[in-house]
């Protein structure tokens, strides 16, 4: 009887623990889960897809094919995010360099951080690698066009309801005119009810 008192606090503490824990279970990434109605990696990847092979298919492109005879060469400059919530706009960027590498018929450039860390890795090769395998400096793809764009949220409630309307727009600029030679929008609207 003595053990047993000792024991069931260890019991009472057991079975709270085992009320307490979290139960996970891994998913598909790509299935759409919205669980608060916030901006999400769904939304991310859904708007990115959608607004760049929209921009792959303006004329823009074809007119640059035209006078250039080869693909265009882009970076993707700021995506500022003016919504009410925190949106990692570095996801989306990749979301969309994602969509326009793989779809082949632009080019694509690293930003300016990423630019500055490849030319020190280059600096690096030049006194540390074998010769022949050193990159050399003046080499790289100079971007035709650079890509901007804002993500604005507006939200409208009622009672225990409520709607978010996310719109993201995007612009390409040519860096050589600084014209704007397309623009995009994009909106998920989402309905909650508490």
């Amino acid at each position: 009887m003595r053990a047993l008192r000792h024991l069931l606090p260890l019991v009472i503490l057991a079975v709270l623990f085992g009320a307490c824990q979290r139960r996970v279970t891994r998913i598909d990434p790509n299935t759409t889960t919205d669980l608060s109605g916030r901006w999400n990696d769904s939304d991310s990847r859904m708007v990115a897809e959608e607004l760049t092979k929209q921009a792959l298919m303006e004329p823009w492109r074809g007119r640059f094919l035209d006078a250039k005879k080869r693909n265009p060469v882009i970076i993707v400059g700021v995506i500022q995010n003016k919504s009410s919530e925190h949106i990692e706009a570095e996801t989306f960027i990749k979301d969309m360099q994602r969509v326009f590498v793989n779809a082949g018929s632009v080019r694509v450039v690293q930003n300016a951080v990423l630019r500055e860390a490849m030319r020190k890795e280059r600096g690096d090769q030049s006194q540390f690698a074998s010769p022949e395998t050193q990159k050399k400096f003046g080499r790289e793809l100079g971007a035709d066009f650079m890509v901007f764009g804002t993500i604005f949220s507006t939200e409208d409630a009622v009672n225990r309801k409520r709607t978010v309307t996310y719109q993201v727009n995007l612009e390409f600029a040519d860096l050589e005119t600084n014209e704007i030679v397309w623009i995009g929008e994009k909106k998920i609207k989402k309905f909650i009810a508490n």
